[in-house]
């Protein structure tokens, strides 16, 4: 029996899995028409295509029409020398085999839209052992508890101790919410398990429910995940027509109804009473605390928030024992953490690893290394909210303490591989903009502190900058995380105090020498032609947009400085390497 599986999330729908699909489906016959599954994690090989035969899996990656007819012709025929050309290369399989993967064991191997499939891989095992057992909801914390399961949006709160306070606040109503908006730059973990396990994250859910003792559990999703939205709704539907979800679960007396809420996409709304009040129908702000959710969140009644990685944890602990999970890690930090690989990596996608492996583990050894072939610089953890780490501490271990201990913290799991033609400058620039703009406005310290910053970084980079420039942005970032109401301005400065910490250097060449040492900020790069190697052949003149380069044919060619605007076009078309960047 041969079973094809083509990988639809989003990646690889971006990549083209949509039309190697319907190429397949239009060459098979019926009962070998392929089904989906979701992101397994390479998005680097994407679009995947898995055949099934006899337990065998041959994986074929980078699949496009052609490659979709070389497989259909293998499968009727049995001849698959044809396609052997596609097979995943066996460095590329260690990209999983040096995973250990709980949160995403299911992603890209069952079908996201069928509920069966997530059943036959053990899925609603948990909460049918825990209803049918009579395991009670302080049973379930306390399991969670012996896993040292922390929260997994950022904060690395103790997941069960919020259990807890929500279970222990007096209420007849109280609410359980999922934090699937994932704002971050460079992040797509929660994404992966909406699209490609939605059946696991509506089972921890569950769970969680059932022990803090809510009726109503609601998934505040980012309106630019539809493929999510979409497969959440189905599996919602699927979850109530086998009694999986709302009343009397499995006959018992736990009854539980999900809701979707599609977010606009604020960043502030990753902060919980952000989330809450926008929930609500208000503008996304945070709230003062106490009091806390756990004692008056979500219409004032209990409530309790743990983003998607949190939740896709739980069926597997309460499966496994939560002794399982914590032998994984380290001592302040347990079990598995997924991160999005991202930036100038040779392999990129998600990673899932237990706690304790090191920055070189994930980005070397899993991801393979800087594509370009340049040195390594930095990577940036935390998204906007993190600090970039340099090349020297790539040995730093992953934990939540070791990675705050270096200024930068583990945030959602965003890891932006950085490389020698990077402006840490300019990075930290970036996610200035970023935080500048997502900033709810109802504090000073952030409205207008980010802001400020972000107004000396831009000076900076395009050569305005003045002596001082650097302590006033370190006096900002402490004023800013010292007064700011919420987490995003609290931690707003982290990328331009990790940068200033390690590449002080770089900040000293803008302002000083007026000079980019990576090239890469315009408004500071020289453009010259080298009169020994120009040939003469007009094409950076003929080319250039603003008419800054003269001379004759098989003479040497001279940029006025005046008029260059530095957008690089002379450099890309000479093949003799004349053009020279300062």
């Amino acid at each position: 029996m041969i079973r094809i599986a083509v990988g639809e999330g989003s990646c690889g729908i971006a990549a083209g899995a949509g039309k190697v699909y319907d190429k397949l489906a239009s060459l098979l016959p019926e009962d070998m028409r392929p089904g989906v599954t979701g992101c397994i994690g390479m998005c680097f090989l994407e679009p995947i295509v898995d055949v099934y035969e006899d337990g065998k899996l041959r994986r074929y990656v980078k699949v496009d029409e052609a490659g979709a007819e070389k497989i259909a012709s293998a499968v009727t025929t049995g001849d698959f020398e044809a396609a052997r050309s596609l097979e995943i290369l066996p460095e590329d399989e260690e990209f999983l085999s040096k995973q250990t993967r709980i949160a995403l064991r299911n992603c890209g191997v069952i079908d996201p839209t069928d509920i069966q499939s997530y059943i036959d891989a053990g899925g609603y095992s948990a909460i049918t052992k825990i209803l049918k057992e009579g395991v009670t909801p302080e049973e379930v914390i306390e399991t969670v508890k012996v896993s040292g399961l922390a929260g997994r949006g950022g904060a690395g709160f103790p997941t069960w101790f919020k259990w807890n306070a929500a279970r222990a606040s007096k209420g007849e109503k109280k609410y359980l919410i999922c934090n699937a908006d994932e704002g971050d730059p460079g992040a797509f973990m929660d994404r992966a398990v909406l699209e490609s396990d939605p059946h696991d994250l509506l089972e921890g859910m569950l769970i969680g429910a059932y022990a803090i003792g809510a009726d109503e559990a609601v998934i505040y999703v980012r309106a630019e995940y539809p493929l999510a939205i979409v497969r959440l709704t189905e599996a919602i539907k699927q979850a109530e027509e086998r009694n999986l979800a709302g009343d009397r679960i499995l006959g018992s007396d736990f009854s539980c109804r999900f809701r979707i809420k599609a977010g606009a996409g604020a960043f502030v709304c990753g902060e919980e009473t952000a989330l809450i009040e926008s929930l609500e129908g208000k503008r996304g702000m945070p709230r003062l605390k106490p009091p806390f959710p756990a004692a008056a969140g979500y219409w004032q009644k209990p409530s309790n928030i743990n983003n998607v990685e949190t939740y896709a944890n739980v069926a597997w602990i309460i499966n496994n024992g939560g002794e399982a999970f914590a032998a994984m890690g380290t001592e302040t930090s347990r079990g598995t953490k997924v991160f999005a690989l991202t930036g100038k990596i040779k392999k990129g996608g998600l990673v899932e690893i237990p706690m304790g492996k090191t920055l070189r583990d994930v980005i070397f050894g899993i991801g393979g290394g800087i594509k370009s072939g340049r040195d390594f610089k930095a990577v940036q953890m935390g998204g906007p909210s993190g600090g970039c780490i340099p090349a020297d501490l790539l040995d730093t271990v992953i934990d939540y303490k070791k990675l705050s201990a270096t200024g930068a913290i583990m945030g959602s799991g965003g890891m932006v591989v950085m490389d020698s033609s990077t402006c840490m400058v300019g990075m930290a620039k970036f996610f200035l903009d970023f935080t500048a703009k997502e900033s709810c406005g109802k504090c000073v310290h952030c409205r207008i502190g980010t802001k400020r910053m972000q107004e000396i970084l831009t000076r900076i980079v395009e050569g305005k900058g003045r002596e001082g420039d650097v302590e006033l942005l370190e006096e900002l970032c402490s004023a800013i995380k010292d007064g700011a109401l919420c987490g995003l301005g609290q931690t707003a400065p982290n990328p331009v105090l990790t940068t200033i910490k390690y590449f002080r250097d770089e900040y000293d060449a803008h302002i000083r020498e007026k000079r980019c040492p990576a090239h890469e900020c315009a408004a500071l790069l020289k453009y010259s032609i080298d009169a020994d190697a120009c040939r003469g052949c007009t094409a950076c003149a003929r080319n250039c947009p603003a008419g800054a380069i003269t001379g004759t044919v098989k003479q040497p060619h001279v940029i006025d400085p005046e008029k260059c605007i530095r957008c690089g076009m002379c450099k890309t078309v000479c093949r003799f390497g004349a053009v020279k960047v300062d």
